[in-house]
């Protein structure tokens, strides 16, 4: 009788739990048909629209609006990063965008000597230089989009958060067949499965700076040997970024400067032809560019290089501070201009072009101080 009744009670049990992941299964269909429909007629609204900005509206991620895309201009692929990226410099020649909220960075070239690590892994050529952290990614897509009868092409790469990580479009000069040999190679066996969105980790709040021994992480870093090093600090010392720059030691180790530097900065080096290095950055990937920019261009509240190779995009009225930095290296001071948003993220950083065991180019430090003296001068 005992067991009769455990049976009864697992039967009952186990019909509750069907009946759930019914409902559950119902509510995911019918919030699926009620977003597509959502953004279908903000699309009707706006033709012109761009995705990420549906989905700001309708208080959704990205990657839920491109899941709701059915056919070839939406392909789910397997989540085999290391594969498709091991592929990817079969498209030729492309444009690779990263961007974070505030700063967009595009960059064209072919994707070359590609390595892949357990924790980070990268593409290192003359164009296209990325720093990828797989770790936190999530979502793989093919998509096609048609403005009237022109299709633009892209494998687009989201986190387990929701947020775009990397894309990388076509060019005219791109191979369209290795596009489509890679997409069918790596289509997802279910195309309308229900993407889930994780929640976004939460910051650890920054210490007081009473909390810090400042002392110790100033004398680190005087003595710091690579600019990488000084990540480490940070964590060492559980120092936020902009805090780090707060504390960094006396002189002109880390200098706050007007918000209007990134223009300053720029306008010079356009002028100049200063090479530089930018970088911008999200979690799941670095991109960088290094060389001249050249055109520059005010667009609302967007600052932007407009070069044949090199875009970027910069909101200014999301810039809260802006810093010039010095690291000593063993290849001698090496100098950033490194900009925030409000809570503290990096926007984009700059350097004046280098590598490894070279000194940092002397044009880029006239420039800087240059910079410096500029808006010392105008009592900014």
């Amino acid at each position: 009788m005992q067991r009769v009744c455990k049976a009864t009670l697992s039967g009952h049990s186990f019909n509750n739990r069907l009946i759930l992941a019914t409902n559950q299964h119902t509510h995911n269909i019918m919030a699926y048909i009620n977003l597509k429909l959502q953004w279908d007629e903000l699309k009707s609204i706006n033709p012109k629209i761009r995705i990420r900005n549906a989905a700001s509206i309708l208080n959704v991620k990205e990657v839920e609006l491109l899941a709701t895309i059915e056919g070839d201009e939406a392909v789910r692929l397997k989540p085999k990063f290391i594969g498709i990226l091991e592929r990817i410099e079969e498209l030729g020649y492309v444009m690779g965008l990263t961007r974070n909220n505030d700063v967009v960075h595009e960059r064209k070239g072919v994707y070359l000597n590609g390595k892949f690590g357990k924790h980070v892994s990268l593409f290192v050529g003359a164009d296209i230089d990325q720093r990828m952290f797989l770790s936190t990614w999530a979502h793989a897509f093919s998509v096609t989009e048609y403005s009237g009868k022109t299709a633009r092409k892209s494998f687009q790469f989201f986190s387990h958060d929701g947020e775009a990580v990397h894309k990388i479009f076509l060019t005219p000069k791109s191979n369209e067949a290795a596009f489509k040999n890679i997409t069918e190679v790596f289509k997802a066996e279910v195309q309308n499965e229900e993407i889930t969105i994780l929640a976004k980790k939460e910051i650890a709040k920054e210490l007081s700076d009473s909390e810090i021994n400042a002392d110790d992480f100033q004398q680190e870093w005087r003595n710091l040997k690579d600019t990488h090093e000084f990540y480490g600090l940070l964590g060492k010392y559980k120092l936020t970024r902009t805090q780090a720059l707060r504390l960094a030691p006396k002189g002109d180790y880390a200098i706050p400067v007007d918000n209007k530097v990134i223009r300053i900065l720029l306008e010079k080096v356009s002028e100049y032809g200063t090479e530089i290095m930018c970088f911008v950055g999200n979690q799941g990937n670095i991109q960088i560019h290094t060389g001249p920019v050249k055109k520059l261009l005010e667009y609302g509240e967007w600052y932007n290089i407009m070069d044949p190779k090199f875009n970027l995009h910069v909101n200014e009225t999301a810039i809260h501070e802006s810093w010039i930095v010095r690291k000593p290296t063993e290849d001698g001071t090496v100098t950033s201009l490194e900009i925030f948003n409000k809570e503290g993220n990096m926007m984009v950083q700059f350097f004046g072009k280098r590598k490894p065991g070279i000194p940092e180019l002397d044009q880029w430090r006239d420039v800087i101080k240059e910079v410096e003296n500029e808006l010392i001068e105008v009592g900014v």
